[in-house]
């Protein structure tokens, strides 16, 4: 069973490794992939764009509208009749009638006073800063979700490499055991102990496979291809505290300047507003217009004859041209008295809509001082934890030394050098843990406050080798 297994495991190692790779690449170099590639972003980045283009729309309709109309007419029309002149000799059979126009037309027209025109024009400087908000809040996602797959990936290789360091220790001590227990040394209870702890940390390696298998998917998701080789951090990482020093200036900053909380803001400023454009439809609105046409047209009535004595036909033509030219200009008040209540229906509802974007508001700002009291702490404890791990690594280390040591000369069991290696496998995974959550709990301090920028992966990508 044992055999098994490891053909499986070095089989899920293959395909990891056959898996298309790079030259090693840093955090910025990630980001940049993700700023070009990630779908996310350049949904929001065509979101901003489109939101861009309701301020040449909602201009237009306060300036002078211009049309131009121009066309061309023909008809032709047959009119069989009987009729004889005096001495009825001559006998009219029928007229045609035939004409050709051309007209041409300008109109303008231009809006002079509406009130909930007016407001709506207020409402795209405020629409336009919002979505500026939404879109640089998307970006400085960007950065912590960058990390977030990048750290991923190196957490995931940290766990499978010392997942797999652990497999063939106990491997070790498993064969160990087993020479030992063939001489009498030892009972078969500490053989099958270690057995069991190595077929468990088989399953444990398969495991931390299929977790870094998918870390790697996280990333390819985010920039639409494999990376496998990434540069991870130095052995002496810098471990800053965050400045300002007081979880309490951060708070402020982050409700001054968290730019989800700047975009609710901005939400609920726009329902005030559109209010004020619901009301505008109770009010006057003032308009005018005008307009200039010219048209001419070319028509002939032509009646035919025919002489009863000789059976010919011949026709008498009769031009007759015309043209007409002119403008026309109104000034238009308009005043809403009664629509079958809709206007109020609408006030209401906008009112109601503002009351709604002020929970927003409010539960954003708990929302925003919440992630930023748990980012600032989780920095605070991160630091702490990354020294003390570091500690435990070292001194596990070397209490593994001394046990190894004593079960040389018979002082220390399998059992006793078993529990050692896991007690330092586990050491050296959190301590690697911990420095990549100290890393992206800073990036996410920062996204809190809405100050975080490309400046911080850069100082991040220079500690990373």
């Amino acid at each position: 069973m044992p055999n098994a297994i490891r053909i499986l495991t070095l089989t899920a190692l293959a395909t990891v490794a056959a898996q298309p790779t790079l030259a090693q690449e840093g955090l910025l170099e990630i980001y940049q992939r993700a700023l070009q590639n990630d779908p996310q972003i350049r949904r929001e980045e065509a979101l901003y764009l489109s939101t861009l283009e309701i301020r040449p729309m909602a201009r237009s309709a306060v300036i002078p509208n211009l049309r131009l109309g121009a066309g061309t007419t023909g008809s032709f029309s047959e009119n069989p009749f009987g009729a004889s002149t005096g001495a009825g000799q001559v006998f009219g059979v029928g007229s045609e009638f035939e004409s050709e126009g051309n007209s041409w037309n300008m109109s303008l027209s231009q809006t002079i006073f509406d009130w909930g025109l007016i407001k709506q024009l207020e409402q795209v400087d405020q629409q336009i800063a919002r979505a500026e908000a939404t879109f640089e809040a998307a970006r400085q996602n960007l950065l912590v979700r960058t990390a977030d797959a990048y750290f991923g990936v190196l957490a995931a290789e940290e766990t499978l490499a010392s997942e797999v360091l652990n497999r063939e220790a106990i491997g070790r001590q498993l064969e160990q055991a087993q020479r030992r227990f063939e001489v009498g040394l030892i009972a078969i209870t500490e053989v099958e102990q270690a057995q069991a702890n190595y077929d468990l940390a088989v399953a444990n390696t398969i495991q931390a496979e299929r977790v870094l298998s998918i870390t790697f998917e996280a990333l390819r998701e985010l920039i639409g291809e494999y990376i496998t080789n990434l540069a991870g951090p130095t052995a002496e990482l810098p471990l800053l505290t965050p400045d300002p020093a007081s979880v309490e200036d951060w708070v402020q900053m982050a409700l001054r300047q968290n730019l989800t909380l700047i975009s609710s803001r901005l939400d609920a400023d726009i329902a005030e507003n559109n209010i004020a454009v619901q009301r505008g439809s109770r009010l006057p609105t003032l308009s005018l217009s005008a307009g200039y046409s010219d048209s001419s047209t070319d028509s002939t009535v032509t009646l035919i004859f025919e002489d009863a004595t000789t059976g010919n036909r011949f026709s008498v033509p009769n031009d007759n041209p015309s043209a007409r030219s002119g403008y026309n200009w109104s000034l238009n008040v308009s005043f809403p008295l009664f629509s079958g209540g809709i206007n109020s229906a609408r006030i209401r509802q906008a009112v109601y809509q503002r009351r709604a974007s002020l929970e927003v508001v409010e539960l954003t700002a708990r929302q925003t001082e919440r992630q930023t009291r748990d980012a600032y702490l989780g920095v605070i404890s991160e630091i702490s934890r990354v020294r003390a791990l570091r500690q435990a690594v070292e001194s596990s280390r070397t209490a593994l030394e001394a046990t190894e040591a004593g079960f040389e000369v018979g002082t220390q069991t399998t059992v006793d050098v078993l529990v050692q290696q896991e007690v330092l496998r586990r050491a050296q995974t959190n301590y690697a843990l911990s420095r990549y959550n100290y890393l992206i709990n800073g990036l996410r301090l920062k996204e809190a406050a809405g100050s975080l920028t490309i400046r911080d992966i850069e100082q991040i990508d220079g500690w990373l080798e």
